[in-house]
């Protein structure tokens, strides 16, 4: 699951739980709640901070543990895509949300954990434990398109987007840094969150105007809000 709490111009959107925060149905339902909650109270000056409890996951990905406690292998089958296609709102929500965004990372981001990582505007990582993880290779599964298209859009590098698809490298902050994948790494789950809202509150100051900025960003990914079903919108601008 997962908390919504607003302090001043910051939003904070922590997954809570297990150490794991696994995106089952009930976090992923509960996700697509509290970012339709924050896109109805954004304001000028807003900023969204995501993280979660614990310094062992950021996210695990899916609840594949869920899809496997099916009766049928063709039921597992039907939990996994069921997961697959209730995620997707939750990306489009983040490419589309009316503020600057933040991941701050207690810990590890595997799979749909980094998907969810990657849709934020800046990654913050620990260096002394956490990596960045796509396992979909190791595990023989397919990358759904929403997740290769994010891929494409937020990993610059083509030796770096093979690296994380094909080798299911285990990138550690440092090197996320020097990717580009990562904005900072710092020392512990605490000092990656200080740094978010130090972050956080620089880029409230600029007090931009929200619809102004989503757009923006959608502009930056074509490929990706295409794929995820997100429509740019015509903004008259306040000459």
């Amino acid at each position: 699951m997962c908390t919504l709490e607003k302090r001043g111009n910051l939003f904070f959107l922590t997954l809570t739980g297990d150490d794991d925060h696994r995106l089952g149905p009930a976090v992923i339902e509960s996700l697509v709640s509290a970012l339709s909650q924050l896109k109805s109270q954004a304001t000028r000056g807003s900023v969204l901070i995501t993280t979660a409890q614990g310094t062992k996951f950021f996210s695990n990905g899916f609840d594949l543990a869920w899809a496997r406690s099916a009766d049928t292998k063709t039921g597992a089958v039907d939990r996994l895509h069921q997961m697959v296609a209730s995620f997707k709102p939750v990306v489009a929500e983040l490419i589309s949300l009316p503020m600057p965004t933040i991941a701050a990372l207690p810990g590890h981001a595997a799979a749909g954990g980094l998907l969810l990582a990657l849709s934020h505007d800046y990654i913050l990582m620990r260096r002394d434990r956490g990596v960045l993880y796509m396992s979909e290779v190791d595990m023989g599964l397919p990358f759904p398109d929403y997740f290769a298209a994010a891929m494409r859009s937020k990993i610059g590098s083509a030796s770096a987007r093979r690296d994380v698809m094909l080798r299911g490298a285990k990138i550690r902050g440092d090197e996320a840094v020097r990717l580009g994948i990562a904005e900072s790494a710092h020392d512990s789950a605490e000092s990656a969150l200080e740094a978010a809202v130090r972050l956080g509150e620089q880029l409230a100051q600029r007090k931009w105007n929200g619809e102004v900025y989503a757009e923006i960003r959608k502009s930056m990914f074509p490929d990706l809000c295409a794929v995820l079903g997100v429509s740019e919108r015509v903004i008259t601008p306040k000459l």
